[in-house]
């Protein structure tokens, strides 16, 4: 078939243009070349080849794949030739391919599935965005990885020692590599908080916890026999006891992938059907420690600043687990971090190596405890402590020592609220009069998702629809989630905080002496000023950041 002809016959490029092409082709499709160099449209081309050969083109952007379809068909031969079933009828398979000079790929994949196959054109990047979104990472890897290296842009950055034997051999294998790292790039590329790997009845289920919220992640079904090898891999590369196979176990992993630099927490605990893995990932690279960039608004920034320009006290950022209070205090310490002040934290683990501030790794099991490490701290004569979260009485009581003796210090806490910082803390043994003098102020936040810039949907309220705290006046526009290519369709992108912020004035104070309950001391917060987790969130609906639907999921409870 003379590509040349079909194209110039429809006027889609001049003779000029095809032996500039042709010029820079190298081997490569001159139909190609020619869309790389913006002279033709892979629409225009791929619509010309089907006119000339009697095809058909389809647009695949809205296309619901027959996943059972798929399962017939080999997953590597599926890759290699970036051909993908789509639907069956009257026993024949309608595939996609945007190449329909192919003929061999069609050949092999009829032969291997014994299916007659009736091929259509679509566009390149449609086709492999929806192999992926069906077959997942690591569906190259089953059968073609094993002849190949695993240079791939991930880098371990701590030696592996020497070991021996039969199951690190395979886990060592370059398919096995290229696997597990594809794993980590995938999750990289998709901006993934936690990879999730657990084993089940019938096969391997993989899930990325991306924006807060967990998703599965399409694997091809022949990665289950490489299971163990996974584990084994992520096992040797986190330095853990690769025999121990009935403990839980925790380790960590420094790597460099494609230049970034990531830190990964690994977590693996037996469960009935195997090990479950849990990668928590912390790109350093994306860490921007900034009081904006976390969300704040103006007017909590202001007071916030106020707060941690202090001399003494203490500074508590409270919340669920993955809710931000770790960035939001980092970047407390950014904002003080200087050559004359001195910064001291405790953690455990310690997130996020700084520069220009003093941080301890906590060892329960030498006795190295928050409480430990705290008291240490002061002979040390830093201006600023963070110690990584009030857990006990022991750390409490230290904490505020510490703040009495003329230091700041923040730290974290468990709790829904700001208020019930207060009697959380008096629960844990503290002096009510102990904590209204030292605590100076206390934020509670949660995470909420972004709208998709790219596809947020404006649309006009209806009052009666909404909830009944919702800000009155109601905006004559309000946005929701409808989701793109851009988002993986799922409407959102990113993740903002909503906030609420006590400070600790007299009335507070008197309260906590009282031994009064949260609910009163929440009551006097909202009657001198505070916004609620719940209001800060619809003013972020307002200003079209996120959706009603979000701030109702995040906000359970807040209603006052």
């Amino acid at each position: 078939m003379d590509i040349e002809h079909i194209l110039q016959q429809r006027g889609l490029v001049s003779e000029d243009q095809w032996r500039e092409a042709r010029a820079q082709a190298g081997g490569r499709r001159i139909d190609g070349v020619l869309v790389e160099m913006g002279l033709l449209s892979e629409e225009q081309a791929l619509e010309a080849f089907a006119d000339e050969l009697g095809m058909e083109f389809i647009e695949l952007g809205e296309f619901e794949v027959d996943t059972d379809l798929i399962g017939e068909f080999p997953t590597a031969a599926i890759f290699r030739h970036e051909v993908l079933p789509l639907d069956r009828s009257n026993g024949t398979v309608r595939v996609a391919t945007s190449d329909p000079f192919d003929l061999e790929a069609l050949s092999e994949l009829s032969s291997l599935s014994g299916l007659e196959l009736d091929p259509v054109l679509a566009r390149h990047e449609d086709i492999t965005d929806l192999i992926k979104a069906n077959l997942g990472v690591g569906g190259d890897t089953i059968t073609e990885l094993v002849a190949r290296t695993a240079d791939d842009g991930v880098e371990l950055l701590e030696e592996i020692d020497d070991l021996d034997g039969d199951l690190v051999d395979e886990a060592q294998a370059a398919s096995v590599i290229r696997l597990v790292n594809e794993l980590l790039i995938e999750a990289l590329e998709l901006n993934t908080t936690d990879v999730h790997i657990e084993p089940q009845e019938h096969g391997l289920r993989v899930r990325f916890r991306i924006d807060g919220m967990l998703r599965p992640q399409p694997v091809p079904p022949e990665i289950n026999q490489f299971y163990t090898s996974i584990v084994t891999r992520l096992k040797i590369m986190s330095r853990l006891n690769i025999a121990e196979r009935r403990m839980p176990q925790d380790g960590r992993i420094k790597l460099r992938i494609r230049g970034r630099e990531i830190d990964v927490r690994v977590s693996i605990i037996p469960m009935i059907h195997g090990e479950a893995v849990v990668l928590r990932l912390l790109d350093k690279g994306r860490m921007v420690f900034d009081l904006v960039n976390v969300g704040l608004p103006e007017d909590i920034i202001k007071t916030f600043n106020e707060l941690i320009e202090l001399p003494h006290g203490i500074i508590l950022v409270t919340g669920p687990t993955g809710c931000g209070k770790t960035t939001t205090l980092y970047s407390c310490l950014n904002e003080l971090k200087s050559t004359s002040t001195k910064i001291v934290t405790v953690e455990d683990p310690v997130e996020y190596q700084t520069e220009g501030i003093n941080q301890i790794q906590v060892h329960s099991k030498i006795g190295l405890t928050f409480a430990h490490g705290l008291r240490s701290i002061l002979r040390h004569d830093p201006d600023v402590i963070l110690v990584g979260e009030i857990r006990d009485g022991e750390t409490a009581e230290a904490a505020i020592q510490a703040a009495l003796t003329g230091h700041l210090v923040f730290s974290t806490l468990h709790t829904n609220d700001a208020a019930t910082a207060f009697t959380r803390l008096i629960d844990m043994g503290v002096e009510p009069f102990l904590a209204s003098s030292t605590v100076e102020g206390v934020m509670a936040q949660r995470l909420i998702r972004r709208l998709c810039s790219e596809c947020r949907e404006p649309y006009t309220p209806n009052e009666d629809e909404l909830p009944s705290d919702f800000p009155r006046p109601v905006p004559e526009v309000l946005y929701r989630p409808k989701g793109c290519r851009a988002c993986r369709d799922t409407g959102y992108s990113g993740r903002t905080g909503i906030f609420e912020l006590l400070r600790t004035d007299e009335g507070v104070r008197d309260l906590c002496v009282e031994r009064a309950n949260s609910s009163r001391i929440r009551q006097h917060g909202l009657e001198n000023g505070m916004t609620t987790l719940r209001h800060s969130g619809w003013l972020k609906v307002v200003d079209g950041v996120t959706d009603v639907d979000e701030v109702a999921r995040i906000t359970k409870g807040d209603i006052v």
